[in-house]
């Protein structure tokens, strides 16, 4: 049982960098930390 969690935290954890990358390289990460920073600033009542 442990072999097959550690395998699934590997896979998941791989599959979560793969897109990641996948994400930087279509230039995604400005737009992701916009809507970040707008639903922040949001929630605290600012924006």
């Amino acid at each position: 049982m442990e072999k097959r969690r550690n395998f699934l935290t590997a896979a998941l954890l791989a599959a979560a960098a793969i897109l990641m990358a996948a994400g930087v390289a279509m230039e995604q990460n400005e737009q992701v930390f916009a809507k970040a920073t707008r639903v922040c600033l949001e929630c605290i009542g600012i924006g």
